[in-house]
């Protein structure tokens, strides 16, 4: 970059600064950088840190030793092999999931896939592949775009391998808000499938599965079994936020 390119890039970047000054992501004070909270919205964060679930990601209230399972997986085994999440699905964790998605808030995606680059280093250092949760193309075309394929795109950086058409959403499913955990899980079946031209990029392959919120868990295990069906070796998912209780 020549001397002059280097200074108008520099005073372009202060004019932006000056006239869109960087603001809380969570409550829109002012912030010293972009991209971040502020103190008071930072607190209110629920991070999950060990000690937790090493299959479903649940946190424990106090440590009961490696490897230890919650009594919701082993009651409920998953299907995928680990789950883990950067903080639990309460307020402003809900906030920021629901401006991402329904806000065109695409601005969020680096403050929430650093998060989870940091819950989910371990997967991430394991997985061949990283897929995302797609969304079906009617829905795709109202909303323009996929908040999981964005937050698996910042996540793979090139390794793993991103991989945002090896599943496909078949089936025009409704809306998960509002229904309980049967009726989910009655909606999400059958809704997913590895194109055939994508089984050779799954078959034998360790895929982390990549979506914004973990509920019930319908809509993974749909998305797991199909990554399965397809040739996947080992499935682990990791989201932004996941509920604090059982998966339903």
């Amino acid at each position: 970059m020549t001397p002059i390119l280097r200074g108008w890039t520099l005073v372009s970047r202060s004019l932006t600064r000056f006239l869109y000054p960087p603001v809380c992501a969570g409550c829109a004070v002012a912030v010293g950088e972009a991209a971040a909270l502020c103190s008071s919205c930072w607190r209110s964060l629920h991070f999950i840190e060990r000690p937790y679930c090493e299959a479903l990601g649940l946190p424990f209230s106090y440590d009961l030793g490696k490897g230890f399972l919650s009594a919701e997986a082993i009651a409920d085994p998953p299907v995928f092999a680990r789950l883990r999440a950067a903080v639990l699905y309460e307020d402003l964790a809900a906030k920021l999931v629901s401006r991402l998605k329904y806000g065109d808030r695409t601005d969020l995606v680096p403050l929430m896939a650093g998060w989870m680059r940091r819950a989910g280093a371990e997967l991430l250092a394991d997985a061949d592949l990283i897929v995302p949760v797609p969304l079906h193309r009617t829905r795709l075309f109202r909303r323009r775009f996929n908040q999981s394929a964005e937050l698996a795109r910042l996540l793979s950086s090139g390794q793993p391998a991103f991989a945002p058409m090896a599943l496909r959403r078949v089936k025009r499913t409704r809306s998960q808000v509002g229904l309980g955990p049967t009726e989910r899980q009655a909606n999400v079946r059958g809704a997913f499938e590895v194109p055939a031209a994508h089984l050779p990029d799954i078959k034998g392959k360790r895929v982390l599965l990549v979506d914004d919120v973990f509920t019930t868990g319908a809509t993974v295990s749909a998305a797991v079994r199909a990554l399965k069906r397809g040739g996947a070796r080992e499935v682990d998912v990791l989201v932004f936020a996941r509920v604090a209780a059982g998966r339903g």
